[in-house]
């Protein structure tokens, strides 16, 4: 058991958002508990690289636990040590294209189950925050309205994406049920860090990248309105630990996300040129291609749900930024470091790599 309570559980710690938002919270003086597989085994590389980016590693706690397992694989002794835990942040999830539906069912929709259960458990809870997804939240209609996302299914849609929708209906029913205060968080696809464009992987976003770096992008999918926004992950970061602090979140749902992010295409274009590649000059369809095989598609069909020209309610968020004294930085520059990370790591990036790149805040 461990000899007193951290003050904040971060499930999903060693993934992208994880490893920017433990060190985060570490520097506002949190004492953190990791839950992670084999987590005896990371903690002393976890531990440097809370150090490298200017964290606190000696306010780390490391439990061993699995999304998978039947109350996260926690003993009683271990949830009785985190009875002092104010704030609960989920932002664990299985991510890859061609998921099984049982094994995104698992992980994503039945350990999310398991978060809120335990986060009910904990006395001294003061937040639940749920890391969603942009495509999931709510989105504005043709006539600038606020809508729900369209109902997804297994059947109509890649595993991935429709485990996490159902999984973040689940996440707020059994919160309503069992009394557990929540905050959601949906960002949209969060590349490298604002100051060094470091990142620690490049599925999603960074892939279409890699082909563009390397003139493998036949054409252009979508239309030239096709909306793929973005947010540094290190932004993401500072606004999810803000989010807790704040009474006026409680029960709120947050999309975040910059707004200048260019279309899809014109990004592309970008890409092209920092390359010194040939964008591509035609331009297809979603559904056109949909339908072909993905040997000749080039990218997982799945992929393609994320292709399309919904625009989203940013301004609560941007709002509630601005009072937690942040501003998004300048989204041109962002990207062009993130890019040339990726460039330099051969579009393979490791946690090695990012470490090396990690600008210590002032």
């Amino acid at each position: 058991m461990l000899m007193s309570s951290p003050d904040a559980l971060v499930i999903g710690s060693t993934g992208l958002i994880g490893r920017w938002l433990v060190p985060e919270l570490t520097r506002r003086g949190q004492r953190v508990a990791l839950l992670s597989r084999n987590a005896g085994a990371r903690a002393q590389a976890y531990r440097d690289w809370v150090a490298a980016m200017g964290g606190a590693p000696e306010r780390l706690v490391f439990l061993e636990g699995d999304l998978d397992a039947p109350r996260l694989g926690l003993s009683a002794d271990d949830e009785l040590a985190l009875h002092g835990v104010r704030d609960v942040f989920h932002l664990g999830a299985r991510f890859a294209w061609h998921l099984s539906a049982d094994d995104a069912r698992r992980t994503n929709v039945e350990g999310t189950r398991a978060v809120v259960e335990l986060a009910s458990r904990l006395p001294s809870l003061r937040r639940l925050v749920l890391v969603g997804g942009y495509r999931i939240g709510p989105r504005l209609n043709a006539s600038g309205a606020v809508v729900p996302a369209p109902t997804r299914g297994f059947t109509g849609s890649g595993a991935y994406e429709a485990s996490k929708a159902l999984a973040h209906q689940v996440a707020l029913e059994t919160a309503a049920r069992l009394g557990v205060p929540v905050t959601t968080v949906h960002p949209s696809s969060v590349i490298g860090d604002s100051r060094t464009g470091a990142t620690v992987q490049s599925l999603g976003l960074g892939d279409t990248l890699q082909r563009v770096h390397a003139g493998t992008m036949p054409v252009l999918l979508g239309s030239p309105e096709t909306f793929v926004p973005v947010v540094a992950v290190d932004t993401l970061a500072r606004f999810l630990a803000g989010v807790a602090e704040l009474p006026e979140t409680l029960g709120q749902e947050y999309t975040l996300l910059d707004p200048s992010t260019p279309p899809l295409h014109q990004l592309i274009r970008w890409a092209a040129e920092r390359s010194g590649r040939r964008a591509p000059r035609f331009t297809l369809p979603v559904s056109w291609v949909r339908w072909l095989p993905e040997r000749l598609l080039g990218v997982a069909t799945e992929s393609l749900d994320f292709l399309d020209t919904a625009r989203y309610p940013v301004e609560p968020a941007l709002t509630l930024a601005r009072r937690m004294g942040m501003e998004l930085p300048p989204v041109h520059t962002v990207m062009d470091r993130w890019f040339d990370f990726l460039r330099a790591t051969d579009f393979t990036p490791d946690v090695e790599r990012a470490r090396e790149a990690a600008v210590r805040p002032a």
